[in-house]
C-alpha cells in the first residue's frame, strides 16, 4: 500500500491567486508609505494622489490580503479531493514544525505591518476629507466657484469644516451623510448648476460664528472709507467717509446699531428659498413682550404664513456670505485702481473694462482673450497714442481684468457675481431693505425704521458734484435724482440686469 502524502502549508500558497493577491498588497503598501514620505520630507501634495493613497490602496492592501487567503483556500480543497492526500477539514497549527512556525510568524508579522499602514492611511484620510484641498479641489468643477472665492476671503485661514461641519458627533454625521449624496451627484454629473444656497442643515451659526466673534466684544462704532472710481474719461476717485455703527454690546443699556438684532429674538418668516421676500417679522424684548410686523405690500394671511418655516435671525442671515463672496465688477475696478494695479491716466477705463466683464463668455479662456483684445483694441482706435507710451498700462490692465472675470465669473458652473445674492448693504440686491423697508407695520401702527443714521453716518465725501470744502452730512447721489433716493431703494435701480431681487419672481432690469 503506497503511503499518504503530505503537503507543506507553505504550498497552499504558490498559486496563481495567492501570488497576485500578495503582490497586490505589497506594491498597495509600499505605495503608501511612499507617499506619505513624500508629504512628510518633501511636502508634496496631490488632491487626486492623496484620494488614490488614503482610499484605494487602503482597499488594495485589504482586497490583496482576501485574494491570498482564497488562492490558499482554494488550493487547499482541491487537493483534500485527491484520496492520496491526508488532510485534516481544518489546517493544523503545529508550532513544534518548523516550518510551520516560521509561516505562522511571517504572515503575523506581513498582518501587522499591513494593518499598521491601513491605520495610518485611515487617520491621514480623516485628517484630508477634513481639509480646504478635498473640499475645494477634488470636486474641482462643481466647487471651483466656492474655493477660489474662499481663497480671496476674510476667513481663507479657516477650514471649510469649521463653519459647514463644527463640533459634535450629530453635525459630523449630517455633514458625511449629505457629502455621500454630493459624492453621487459629482460622480453622476447630476449636480446643479449653480450649487443652489443658502445650505441647510448647517449648525446654528452662533455655535460656528462666535467662537471667533464675540458679540461681547463688538465695539459701538467704526470709520470706513469707500473708494470709487466714476466711470468717465478721467476714471474720477469718489470717496466716502461713513461712521459705521455696529453697536455694542449685546443686552447693554441703549444698545443700538447694526448688531441690536442679537440683542434680541428676531423671528421672520421667508417666501423665497433665497430669503430675500420677508413679509412677517416678530420681535421679542428682553420683558418677554412680542411685537409683530407684516409688510403692507402684499400681505399674506396667517393660514399663507403658517405654510412657511419660521426662523430666528442669526448672523448667516445678513453675513450670508462670509467665505464666498463675489464682487460685482464695479466694486473690484475701484479696488484695483486704489491699489495701484489699474492706471487711472487710462481713460474710460472704469467703464471699458466694465462692459467687457459683464459680456457673456463660453469659458474663462475665451473670456481672457476677448479681455486683452477689447482692451488693446479700444486704445488703439480712440487713444492711438497711447498704445506706445502706456504700453505697459494697457497690458497690465488686461491681466488685472481678466483676474478680476477669473474670480468672479465661472460660464462651466453657470456661476456670475450675481448669482448669490448678498444680504450686505443694500446697493446691488436689498439686504437691509428686506425689514427696513418702511414697509413692515405692527397692529399699533409702529413701522420698522427705513432711517439710514440708524447703521451709518457720512462724515464726508468727494465726488465731482460736490464743490471742494463742502461738509456733506448726508449721502450725495453722483447724478441729481431729487427726492428719489428716499422714496426708492437703492437696488431697486442697481440690481443686476434680469436678476430676482425681490424673491418673488420678478426680475429687474
Amino acid at each position: 500500500m503506497e503511503p499518504v502524502k503530505r503537503i507543506r502549508a507553505e504550498k497552499y500558497y504558490m498559486n496563481i491567486i495567492s501570488l497576485l493577491g500578495m503582490l497586490t498588497s505589497a506594491i498597495s503598501a509600499i505605495v503608501i508609505v511612499l507617499f506619505l514620505a513624500l508629504q512628510a520630507f518633501r511636502g508634496f501634495e496631490n488632491p487626486y494622489l492623496e484620494m488614490v493613497t488614503f482610499f484605494l490602496l487602503p482597499g488594495g492592501i485589504l482586497f490583496g490580503g482576501v485574494l491570498t487567503y482564497f488562492g490558499a483556500w482554494r488550493t487547499r480543497s482541491r487537493h483534500r479531493k485527491n484520496p492520496d492526500v491526508d488532510l485534516p477539514p481544518l489546517p493544523r497549527l503545529d508550532f513544534n514544525d518548523p516550518s510551520k512556525l516560521r509561516l505562522a510568524a511571517f504572515f503575523a508579522l506581513v498582518t501587522v505591518i499591513f494593518f499598521a499602514v491601513i491605520g495610518v492611511a485611515t487617520i491621514k484620510g480623516f485628517e484630508f476629507t477634513e481639509s480646504t484641498t478635498f473640499c475645494g479641489e477634488v470636486c474641482h468643477v462643481p466647487m471651483e466657484p466656492e474655493h477660489v472665492a474662499w481663497q480671496g476671503s476674510p476667513h481663507a485661514r479657516v477650514r471649510c469644516v469649521e463653519c459647514h461641519v463644527g463640533s459634535g458627533l450629530d453635525y459630523y454625521v449630517k455633514a458625511k451623510i449629505n457629502g455621500t449624496r454630493q459624492l453621487y451627484s459629482i460622480l453622476t454629473g447630476t449636480y446643479p448648476t449653480p450649487i443652489p444656497t443658502p445650505v441647510h442643515n448647517l449648525r446654528p451659526a452662533r455655535g460656528t460664528c462666535e467662537r471667533c466673534h464675540w458679540p461681547e466684544k463688538f465695539i459701538s462704532a467704526r470709520q470706513k472709507i469707500f473708494s470709487h472710481n466714476a466711470p468717465n474719461e478721467e476714471n474720477t476717485k469718489r470717496e466716502v467717509q461713513m461712521l459705521i455703527k455696529i453697536g455694542g454690546t449685546p443686552g447693554a443699556p441703549n444698545t443700538s446699531g447694526i448688531h441690536w438684532h442679537i440683542g434680541k429674538e428676531v423671528t421672520y418668516v421667508a417666501t423665497d428659498e433665497k430669503r430675500m421676500n420677508i413679509p412677517y417679522i416678530s420681535v421679542k424684548s428682553n420683558d418677554g413682550s412680542i411685537v409683530e410686523y407684516a409688510t403692507t405690500e402684499k400681505p399674506l394671511s396667517k393660514e399663507e404664513l403658517a405654510k412657511h418655516e419660521k426662523r430666528t435671525m442669526d448672523c448667516i442671515d445678513c453675513h450670508n456670505r462670509p467665505a464666498h463672496s463675489y464682487n460685482p465688477p464695479s466694486d473690484e475696478l475701484d479696488h484695483s485702481f486704489e491699489a495701484g494695479r489699474l492706471d487711472v491716466a487710462l481713460p474710460f477705463l472704469k467703464k471699458h473694462a466694465g462692459e467687457l466683464l459683464e459680456k457673456p463668455y463660453n469659458s474663462k479662456e475665451e473670456a481672457a482673450v476677448a479681455i486683452t483684445k477689447g482692451i488693446q483694441e479700444y486704445y488703439a482706435k480712440n487713444y492711438p497714442a497711447l498704445v506706445k507710451t502706456k504700453a505697459a498700462s494697457i497690458k497690465q490692465a488686461t491681466e488685472e481684468v481678466s483676474r478680476i472675470y477669473s474670480r468672479n465669473y465661472f460660464p462651466k458652473m453657470k456661476v456670475v457675481w450675481s448669482a448669490y445674492p448678498s444680504h450686505m448693504g443694500h446697493f446691488y440686491f436689498p439686504g437691509c431693505f428686506r425689514c427696513h423697508d418702511g414697509k413692515h407695520k405692527s397692529t399699533a401702527g409702529k413701522t420698522i425704521s427705513k432711517d439710514c443714521n440708524l447703521c451709518h453716518n457720512v462724515l464726508s465725501q468727494t465726488q465731482e458734484n460736490i464743490p471742494k470744502g463742502t461738509q456733506v452730512k448726508e449721502f450725495v447721489h453722483p447724478v441729481d435724482i431729487g427726492d428719489e433716493m428716499k422714496k426708492t431703494n437703492c437696488n431697486e435701480c442697481h440690481a443686476p440686469a434680469g436678476v430676482d431681487v425681490t424673491g418673488g419672481g420678478e426680475k429687474k432690469h
